[in-house]
């Protein structure tokens, strides 16, 4: 028979894995846009999660009819509490630091999130840490390096590398209140990374009660919603906020709503699927380009050298700490193998051991 022809597996995943870092970087640029034309920061994500719920919601209720467990009070509240972390601070944190700091610096510090996972599960006793192994150590320089770097970016701006369009004299001169603004930018966009940190190590056991995924991630957006609103209610009474006032922002929330939110979420479950998280992972720092160019050429931002220098920083901590859990998950299984080896071995010459006994009696 002829081979089929078509693109090959590989192929397919590593352009999936560039659209999906496109579609997370775009996100980033929406945003920032949003807020230029004076999108409201409450009424924003309120919107953006209105029509993830609306994807979101039918997808769930018919997939996952069977598979849906029986819900309890004990899950609600634990819906709630996931939505107070992975939706409300979450979301929160990101918008107010993306209005005080850039899209670049906010991509930048994301990728310090698997590290900062590390030691919250490692806190937590749900992830364990061999000191003595290479793993271990991997692991541990790895989150020290990722720490450090958003460190960096938060308390060292630097002089800038490239002005961009919107660069001005009264930009360049870098006044006490400006830098004051950039780092409790930064400030927020690191409660972003403990919040999605949290989201995720607190989502690990909920998932064991509730492996419906989509019926999960439904739950959480509408407690996040009913949160919003709650904050929206004492923050944003003027009825004008609410209101849409462009073709301009309503292109920018449906594309938070619909790409961020809906394709992001189906195209990341098929890459994870396709090629696992880790292989997954290792392509964020892809994102943190893709957002600075667009920063540079749409926005006008500006790059500085304490943004490249904590950058690079987080992104060698990002490798380390992904590569010290594949070893980690090496070494299990060849451990497992290895046991499961001698275990049949054993047991074959105990046979053979009372094989011998019978035929000698």
């Amino acid at each position: 028979m002829e081979p089929k022809s078509g693109i090959p597996g590989k192929v397919k995943l590593l352009i999936a894995l560039l659209v999906l870092q496109l579609c997370y970087a775009g996100f980033h640029i929406v945003s920032r846009l949003a807020l230029n034309i004076g999108v409201s920061k409450i009424v924003y994500p309120v919107y953006r999660n209105i029509i993830a719920l609306l994807l979101l919601g039918p997808f769930a209720y018919f997939l996952e009819k069977k598979e849906r467990p029986p819900l309890t009070f004990s899950l609600l509240v634990q819906f709630f509490l996931l939505a107070l972390i992975g939706i409300t601070a979450n979301q929160g944190f990101y918008i107010l630091g993306l209005y005080y700091a850039s899209p670049t610096f906010a991509s930048a510090m994301q990728n310090s999130v698997p590290a900062i996972t590390f030691i919250m599960a490692s806190i937590l006793r749900l992830e364990r840490v061999h000191f003595m192994r290479r793993d271990g150590m991997a692991k541990i320089l790895g989150t020290i390096a990722s720490v450090g770097g958003a460190t960096i970016i938060t308390l060292y701006k630097g002089p800038p590398l490239l002005r961009g369009s919107n660069s001005s004299e009264e930009d360049m001169a870098a006044s006490h209140e400006k830098m004051l603004n950039w780092t409790w930018g930064c400030v927020y966009l690191l409660g972003h990374c403990l919040s999605w940190a949290g989201w995720m190590v607190l989502q690990a056991p909920i998932v064991k009660q509730y492996p419906a995924k989509l019926s999960l991630t439904s739950f959480t957006c509408f407690f996040g919603l009913i949160q919003f609103s709650v904050i929206a209610a004492f923050t944003e009474r003027d009825p004008t906020r609410w209101k849409i006032h462009s073709g301009e922002e309503v292109y920018l929330i449906l594309y938070a709503g619909i790409v961020s939110s809906g394709i992001v979420l189906s195209l990341q479950t098929w890459c994870i699927q396709k090629g696992g998280p880790v292989y997954v992972a290792t392509f964020q720092p892809v994102q943190t380009v893709l957002v600075a160019v667009m920063a540079f050429v749409v926005l006008g931002d500006q790059l500085y050298s304490g943004g490249i220098l904590g950058g690079l920083l987080i992104v060698v901590g990002l490798y380390l700490v992904l590569w010290g859990k594949n070893e980690e998950k090496r070494i299990v299984s060849q451990q497992t193998e290895e046991a499961t080896l001698t275990k049949h071995l054993l047991a074959s010459s105990s046979k053979e051991e009372s094989s011998v006994g019978a035929d000698v009696c």
